[in-house]
């Protein structure tokens, strides 16, 4: 088995989960995100775009209903024992050989919790198994039992983030020798996503975010490659992973001499940064993280050009997305605990004189002050012209 983690640190992951089961009173749970079964039995694979759940009894049993394309994958990524396979063919309906396989395990009549938010479970499946299983068992929303649990990385998780974090380390590095007037866009991103994976990291969860220019404005990905001028702005997102962790930074380099626009807009991201530092830890609430960001943002009069989120929980993620559900957002009551990963980017989009702005990096919590994890500070990045 190609498992990242020891017999020892599974089985303490399924006794959180089963012990949290016991408290919401589940006789199983049907788990559909990737990132969940990965956590709990270290299946590793993008076989989610299809149908295929992990069904997890209160016994700590565990079922794997899969097609088979993954039947070997779940074999050698996997503690996973017991493997079903539902079968390809025309109006196929997986829903039925997922009502079939609990009755077999006798949970007709069992209160049954089901992950509905995520990527491994689209509407139509959600309609599928909706109507299989509504007169069959009780339904519980149970899409952020596992998610809760993942947010508190065990020591071991935790070495892998730090690993993920040095990646993002070097692609930085690779990065800024080709940032300079004339650089290619396409260059730039091939240096960092190869300096990952030369120092034995994974792809990413998704894309790299690039963009020069206007686009430095865009935080998300789009295809296309631009080269630098010599008087020019560049915004990367980017994340190191190890064994599918992740620690994400985020940087706007400015090629030539910085106006006195892009100076306040770093001023402003600093200053929310560093203030951000002193709640990002326990006794507040990812809650308080924003409101610290909107406050400083919105004295300084960037309240129209701020977004209304400034990070998020990281660790063992897939496709489409790094992010966890946990975000720093208005009114977010989760409480900072020791031993979170999470992510503070400091966003600023000034469309009106197309300028753009971004700091940011990954940090670990602890009893007291949150560490950041990059060895990079949190300067300005200016490349000459």
């Amino acid at each position: 088995m190609a498992l990242h983690f020891d017999a020892n640190e599974y089985a303490a992951r399924l006794e959180r989960l089963t012990a949290r089961m016991a408290e919401q009173k589940l006789d199983a749970i049907l788990l559909f995100a990737q990132e969940s079964m990965y956590w709990l039995t270290g299946y590793d694979t993008f076989g989610y775009c299809f149908f295929q759940t992990l069904i997890v009894k209160a016994d700590g049993s565990m079922t794997l209903l899969t097609r088979s394309a993954d039947l070997r994958q779940a074999k050698r990524t996997s503690n996973i024992e017991n493997i079903v396979i539902w079968v390809d063919r025309v109006n196929a309906d997986p829903t039925m050989d997922l009502r079939n396989l609990l009755s077999e395990m006798d949970l007709l009549g069992a209160r049954i919790g089901i992950e509905y938010d995520t990527h491994g479970m689209t509407g139509r499946v959600a309609r599928l198994l909706d109507n299989q299983l509504t007169n069959f068992c009780e339904i519980v929303e149970a899409s952020y039992v596992v998610s809760e649990l993942r947010l508190i990385k065990s020591p071991a998780e935790i070495a892998h983030v730090e690993r993920a974090a040095a990646l993002a380390d070097d692609a930085l590095d690779a990065a800024l020798p080709l940032i300079r007037a004339g650089g290619d866009e396409a260059a730039i991103l091939a240096a960092m996503q190869g300096a990952i994976l030369a120092g034995g990291g994974d792809y990413p969860a998704n894309e790299f975010i690039i963009g020069s220019g206007p686009d430095a404005l865009l935080c998300r990905y789009k295809s296309g490659r631009r080269t630098l001028s010599d008087k020019d702005q560049l915004t990367l997102e980017w994340a190191g992973v190890s064994a599918h962790y992740h620690a994400a930074m985020m940087r706007t380099i400015v090629i030539g001499e910085p106006s006195a626009r892009q100076r306040e807009l770093y001023a402003a991201c600093h200053e929310t940064i560093k203030a951000i530092e002193a709640v990002l830890r326990p006794g507040f609430t990812f809650g308080d993280v924003f409101e610290t960001h909107a406050r400083i943002m919105d004295e300084r009069g960037l309240a129209r050009h701020r977004l209304n989120a400034c990070g998020y929980s990281l660790g063992a993620r897939f496709s489409p997305s790094w992010m966890e559900h946990q975000m720093f957002h208005t009114g977010n009551s989760q409480p900072i605990l020791p031993d979170m990963t999470l992510f503070v980017h400091m966003i600023i989009m000034d469309s009106e004189r197309d300028t753009a702005m971004t700091l940011g990096h990954t940090y670990l919590t602890t009893a007291e002050a949150a560490r950041p994890l990059s060895r990079h500070p949190l300067q300005l990045i200016q490349s000459q012209s």
